[in-house]
């Protein structure tokens, strides 16, 4: 998918960008369609599968930013470029200034040489009347992605170590909105990720009604008080997703307490403790690779996670 809001941002941050994209794969290759990279004087972000192909796409790109315009590239990874992948990939790289981003606009990025193929017409006009996205590839000619919007709202609650690299591990992957929440701005780190929306509120538990109800919620903040509060807060509201820092002791006092407040065990078992993966250890980073693999795996599905909400009360 088309991640128009990483362009902009990109844009403003390093002025004129290039844009490489899979555009097409034939065979076997290192990344899929649609996989993209973005190259500016200075550095680039993403990836098209590394290697060979990778470099030169950047030299062809960079090359490309004082000029402008778009162009394909047709590369067989073996016999050219030394690859062990085997297959062929298209590349189409463009460049993007203030002007060019500021063009982009609605739910699909389609774009080419001359007047629109009927075929990618069609497409067009589906994706605006029925809210029926195409998959991204070349149509006759004409590149066609949907713009990625965020699927999955991420809450994290603490901007402690754990916190920190749970954002870090998280903030790259597609489709994902995270908002950061803790008691005082000065517990967030000087530069926070782009996109990223940091909440500070000195009583974090009166904020879970902004999430929406199939919302992913990371409570560690500093105090054990604390993410009590913020359990109970979302028990009450519902969630689609919700898991705890703790240990089994921590969890065991959390159950009992949260019982208390009048919530039932079926409910209250929907809170995953501890969050991340206990053999990989203890270590910010090593809970932050655990949440991440369970992030991967095991996507929310909105409607089952409302329904065992209701089931359990």
């Amino acid at each position: 998918m088309f991640d128009l809001e990483g362009l902009r941002a990109a844009v403003r941050a390093h002025g004129r960008v290039a844009r490489v994209v899979v555009a097409v794969v034939r065979g076997s290759g290192p990344r899929e369609v649609g996989a993209a990279m973005l190259v500016w004087a200075a550095g680039q972000s993403g990836t098209v599968g590394g290697g060979a192909l990778e470099w030169e796409a950047v030299l062809r790109a960079r090359a490309m930013l004082a000029a402008g315009g778009a162009r394909l590239d047709h590369e067989a990874l073996g016999p050219k470029l030394g690859q062990c992948c085997g297959g062929a990939v298209t590349l189409l790289t463009e460049v993007y200034g203030a002007a060019e981003v500021a063009a982009l606009s609605g739910e699909v990025v389609a774009r080419g040489a001359g007047a629109a193929p009927l075929a990618v017409a069609r497409l067009l006009e589906r994706a605006r009347g029925s809210g029926v996205l195409p998959g991204t590839g070349l149509v006759q000619g004409w590149m066609v992605e949907p713009v990625l919007r965020p699927c999955r709202e991420v809450w994290v609650w603490g901007a402690g170590h754990v916190g920190r690299a749970l954002v870090a591990v998280l903030v790259p992957l597609p489709g994902v909105a995270i908002t950061w929440v803790d008691v005082d701005l000065a517990r967030f780190p000087c530069v926070v990720p782009e996109g990223v929306r940091v909440l500070p509120v000195a009583e974090p538990a009166r904020a879970v009604g902004l999430a929406g109800p199939g919302a992913e919620h990371l409570v560690l903040t500093f105090s054990h008080a604390l993410d009590l509060e913020i359990c109970h807060a979302l028990l009450a509201y519902g969630f689609g997703r919700a898991g705890l820092i703790g240990s089994a002791t921590k969890w065991a006092r959390f159950k009992t307490r949260l019982g208390a407040l009048g919530h039932s065990a079926a409910l209250v078992a929907r809170i995953d403790c501890p969050i991340g993966d206990p053999a990989l250890g203890k270590h910010p980073q090593a809970i932050a690779v655990g949440v991440a693999a369970r992030f991967l795996t095991q996507p929310i599905v909105l409607g089952s996670a409302v329904m065992e909400r209701k089931a359990a009360l």
